[in-house]
């Protein structure tokens, strides 16, 4: 059997059968890099940092690279509500249930409607120029190299400026990195707790 013969759907399942394939770290447990990162979060958070971040600790290169991505991604152009429209779209294609339980929970503190999830969720928006930067995103998440100029034209026409587009790419990236990371791990929801 090959990945390509894997769907998303027996994947999820498979997950809920087994434990995480990595172990979540303390402080106590990091090394390196690592640590001085963790420490900082629970220093902040106590022991409320999520199981994807204590996950990451066994590497702190992708810990690191985590961290600084998504500090960078809270200075965004785009819209807090925009932005977890187009988060929310690109977790239920990768299916990862602990990012689409994170991304959901965020999209109602950014004020979305249950209507404005399930939209974001299929791929869309009620506003024309939400939807075509939720489908712009898909197409960078899918086909990166499909993107036209006339496409980035008319995104430009609907009143996306260009960092807007731009930051469209890097959190594309970041949803990835979030979504693929949990599923290598085996990372589940309901192990999203105080460790």
């Amino acid at each position: 059997m090959t990945a390509t013969d894997f769907d998303s759907t027996t994947a999820t399942q498979q997950l809920h059968l087994s434990p995480p394939r990595f172990p979540a770290h303390t402080p106590a447990t990091a090394a390196g890099r690592a640590r001085v990162a963790l420490t900082r979060l629970w220093d902040r958070h106590g022991d409320q940092v999520g199981v994807m971040t204590r996950t990451m600790a066994g590497s702190p290169s992708v810990l690191d690279g985590y961290l600084e991505l998504s500090r960078a991604m809270k200075c965004t152009a785009l819209p807090r509500p925009l932005s977890e429209q187009i988060s929310l779209s690109i977790q239920q294609h990768l299916d990862c249930a602990l990012c689409l339980a994170s991304r959901t929970t965020a999209a109602r503190e950014a004020g979305l409607s249950d209507d404005d999830i399930a939209l974001a969720r299929s791929g869309t928006a009620i506003e024309p120029a939400a939807a075509a930067l939720i489908a712009y995103a898909n197409q960078v998440h899918r086909a990166p190299a499909s993107v036209t100029s006339e496409q980035i034209d008319e995104l430009r026409r609907l009143g996306h400026s260009d960092p807007q587009l731009l930051d469209v790419v890097a959190l594309v990236e970041l949803n990835h990195l979030t979504g693929a990371f949990n599923l290598v791990a085996g990372l589940l929801p309901e192990q999203d707790t105080a460790s």
